[in-house]
């Protein structure tokens, strides 16, 4: 008995301390962080984790950098001084904290802060310069739960507290509250509902004694659909955030608009935005532009192809006291402006250009460039100065031609000092070239067509402190080089700088976030070099994009396993009598192994599951009512989802409208996601004074279903002429009206354009003509569907079967109605190699009408 006892005793005290240890799987120090991940320990409810070094011990970190994965906890530890740490997690189970584990040294290293952000002594944002937060720093978190509810006191508000972000920058604007800020970002923050212009603005009255950090927390921190927007802002830093489908009004990721100095900007991930209305904005406007600010550092930033990379200078009309720093940035495919600059003197040194299918480093309106450094990678023409050399070179004639050619729409030109910089090009393969100034045979040019000393692109020094002679000049406004890197008073003089191929090694390892971020993305380099198009699936995955983040610690309790399980938005429909539903797609994920579908197949509706995808696929006629359910097999709690699928009778039900004026959100009839605009408008329609609106953004979405043909009117602000999406079609606003003929079944209303929509009217047609208008579908369908579409799921390649219509066009669209890739007339197949698993729906023009076919990817 005793020895049973004994042995029960033992087994009981080493059940105990197994369930104190953490299995880590991974822990690595970073720039002024570090952080450790690790399994879920069995019952524990939270994490203690605490770090000890550089004279610190056992210093716990704030709940809200301790995530759930589902299948993994992380906690990172920002502001960390340069050094050798320890992390400790321990797991806290029935309110007792256990032992934990502990990591090996974790190596953290110091930012490098150098450049014209630093002039004076000045250190940006809410760090000291050894990367410990400012004395008295006060620390925000902003995560998707808490982005509208943050809440504080600031001085001079006019009045207090100040809730969501935008509420506080604004009462920070006054510049009277001098405490340091650090605003910490966790997981992909969407649109707030308090914006200005579709962006985060930080001002502070150029309040030299205000120091403001906005930065992402560990690998995926994301500013989604929006950007970030400086005004009279000084101190500021912005740091380790993804930026990605920007739609604001200003379109920039980040963007200085007007006096802001002593700003920094670094480490951040610089995706597409949405396409703007000019044609050069098909990747959305510029990723990091500058205009009327000074003392700017742009450092360790990664340019994923973006189209617009970096304008500096708009209408500054002078060329004093304007100065910037770019260094360290990963120009990644990237097209164009690395930067474009007028006026500015900018020093831009230890870049890496790779596969840059455009142009380099551009200087117009007198700016003076000191490009030092750099190392390029089969980047087409690495510099160039308005109307001269390169930038009017007609390759096809073999002559300089300024009346056709031309990059920067007819600006007089600047100089460029260049020195040390490496060009790594195939000859065989890209078309570089690159003048520089008295070179009698210029690289990658056929000697004695130009004049190398009024036709060049930049003047090579033979050592970084060679003075430029006035002689110099551009040939367009006889403009000289202002030597600023040599003025004693700046940093650039006595700056010593890494050699091009160390410069490249290090930009690649440490340029964007965290460990390069979470959104990974492979560059083909033997199309991307050269090609400035949209790269269609990586558009897509950033559409898409939605993150892994389950839960920050504080903020609920995370589920008990990573099973996880999303679905299309229309899991109920209601069609009429014969009508087919609209392809219904779950997809299961984490620590899910399968999915089971209960209640299916039956009364026409079946189900097809893709265990590759992990997908399962609902379609069919249904013949009555049914009612199904979803449910995920693995490991923890399984996810489930479920769905009605109704078929409507012959009534084809009363009007429905709904007026935002009256009733808000709130509808019995739509469902109406997305932010009220806080100013009000003013429209009559139909005798109704309308004016409050629901704002048309990314975020936004208005769904519902109709019994029967129907009729949809929208209106919008009177001046509105853009476009609003449904069902995935485009239609265009005439006077701020949008009237559109809808058929029966589910319906989605989504962004084309930002805008307001007061009122929302959906009109049934009187039986006769209903009749008649499904009868016509009907023949129309018949006659279109001669073209079918297989196989069904897809691999790779989707055929055509014979008909005798002309197929004019066939568009294939993504889940978001991102057109994702289009053909020509006559084609028998189309190859969707390139398409990431998932389902599309593919649009058929043929001469005598269209049709839509959904399709699901393997």
């Amino acid at each position: 008995m005793k020895k049973n006892l004994l042995i029960m005793t033992c087994l009981l005290l080493c059940s105990q301390i197994w369930a104190q240890q953490v299995t880590i799987n991974e822990a690595s120090g970073w720039l002024e962080s570090a952080f450790v991940k690790w399994q879920p320990v069995s019952n524990a409810q939270s994490y203690n984790v605490y770090y000890t070094g550089n004279g610190l011990v056992d210093k716990k970190i704030d709940d809200q950098l301790i995530r759930s994965y589902g299948s993994y906890y992380r906690a990172d530890v920002p502001g960390l001084k340069a050094g050798a740490y320890t992390i400790k997690v321990k797991p806290v189970i029935s309110g007792t904290e256990g032992s934990g584990s502990t990591t090996s040294n974790l190596n953290v290293l110091a930012q490098d802060r150098n450049g014209f952000a630093f002039d004076g002594g000045r250190v940006p944002g809410g760090y000291n310069a050894d990367g410990t937060p400012k004395t008295g720093a006060v620390i925000l978190y902003i995560t998707p739960n808490t982005k509208n509810t943050i809440s504080m006191d600031i001085t001079g508000a006019s009045s207090n507290p100040c809730v969501g972000l935008q509420n506080i920058l604004y009462a920070i604007k006054k510049g009277k509250d001098t405490r340091p800020f650090i605003i910490r970002l966790i997981g992909n923050i969407t649109d707030m509902t308090v914006m200005e212009g579709g962006d985060i603005v930080i001002e502070n009255s150029n309040n030299a004694s205000s120091y403001i950090t906005i930065e992402g927390v560990g690998t995926d921190a994301v500013a989604n659909g929006w950007g970030v927007r400086l005004k009279s802002a000084s101190n500021i830093e912005v740091s380790n955030l993804g930026f990605m489908n920007c739609d604001s009004t200003a379109g920039d990721n980040v963007g200085m608009q007007q006096d802001n100095d002593h700003i920094w900007v670094h480490n951040c991930d610089l995706f597409y935005g949405n396409a703007g209305s000019d044609a050069d904005q098909i990747k959305g406007d510029g990723a990091l532009d500058n205009k009327s600010s000074t003392y700017i550092t742009l450092s360790y930033n990664h340019f994923w192809d973006n189209g617009k990379a970096s304008l500096l200078g708009l209408s500054e009309g002078t060329t004093t006291g304007l100065y910037i720093t770019y260094h360290h940035n990963w120009f990644d495919h990237s097209d164009s402006r690395h930067p474009r600059v007028r006026y500015y003197s900018a020093h831009v040194y230890n870049n890496y250009y790779d596969g840059v299918a455009k142009y380099g480093a551009g200087s117009t309106m007198g700016s003076s460039l000191f490009v030092e450094g750099n190392y390029f990678r089969n980047s087409k023409n690495p510099m160039m100065t308005s109307l001269q050399g390169t930038d009017i070179w007609d390759q096809t004639n073999q002559v300089n031609n300024p009346g056709t050619m031309g990059t920067f729409s007819g600006e007089a030109g600047g100089t460029i000092k260049a020195f040390n910089n490496t060009f790594d090009a195939d000859i065989a393969t890209n078309s570089m070239r690159f003048v520089a100034y008295g070179d009698t045979n210029p690289l990658y040019n056929i000697s004695g067509k130009i004049s190398s000393t009024t036709d060049f692109d930049a003047y090579v020094a033979t050592s970084r402190a060679e003075v430029v002679s006035s002689n110099v000049k551009s040939k367009s406004g006889a403009n000289t080089y202002n030597n600023f890197d040599t003025n004693v008073a700046l940093y650039v003089k006595n700056l010593v700088i890494d050699q091009p191929a160390v410069a490249k090694t290090k930009t690649t390892q440490y340029a964007g976030r965290v460990s390069g971020g979470d959104l990974k993305w492979t560059f083909d380099n033997s199309i991307d070099d050269k090609s400035s198009l949209v790269i269609a699936a990586l558009k897509s995955a950033l559409t898409n994009y939605t993150g892994t983040l389950v839960a920050v610690q504080g903020e609920g309790t995370p589920p008990a396993s990573g099973q996880t399980l999303n679905s299309t938005s229309n899991n109920s429909q209601t069609v009429a009598s014969g009508t087919a539903i609209s392809s219904i797609v779950f997809t299961w994920g984490g620590s899910a192994t399968d999915a089971t579908v209960t209640g299916l197949p039956a009364s026409g509706i079946s189900f097809v599951k893709n265990t590759s995808a992990k997908t399962i696929t609902i379609t069919g006629t249904p013949t009555a009512t049914v009612s199904y359910s979803v449910a995920t097999i693995g490991t923890g709690t399984a996810a489930t989802g479920s769905g009605t699928i109704t078929v409507a009778t012959n009534n084809p039900g009363t009007d429905q409208n709904h007026n935002f004026t009256t009733s808000g959100k709130t509808s019995t009839f739509y469902s109406i996601t997305g932010s009220m605009n806080s100013s009000a408008g003013s429209v009559t329609y139909a005798g109704l004074t309308l004016t409050e609106r629901l704002k048309i953004e990314s975020s936004t979405s208005i769904t519902y279903t109709t019994t029967a043909a129907s009729t949809l009117t929208l209106v919008f602000d009177s001046n509105f002429t853009g476009t609003v999406k449904v069902d995935n079609v485009s239609y265009t606003a005439t006077a701020g009206i949008v009237t559109a003929s809808i058929a029966s079944g589910s319906h989605t209303i989504t962004k084309g354009s930002v805008a307001n929509l007061f009122y929302i009217s959906t009109k049934y047609g009187s039986n006769t003509s209903r009749m008649a208008a499904q009868a016509a579908q009907s023949e129309e369908v018949t006659e279109t569907q001669k073209t079918v579409l297989y196989p069904n799921p897809v691999t790779n390649t989707l055929y055509l079967s014979n008909s005798i219509q002309k197929v004019e066009q066939i568009l294939v669209y993504n889940i978001s109605g991102i057109l994702v890739k289009s053909t020509g007339k006559d084609i028998e197949s189309i190859d969707l190699t390139q398409l990431i698993p998932g389902t599309y729906l593919v649009k058929v023009n043929t001469s005598n009408g269209s049709f839509n076919q959904t399709i699901l990817k393997k």
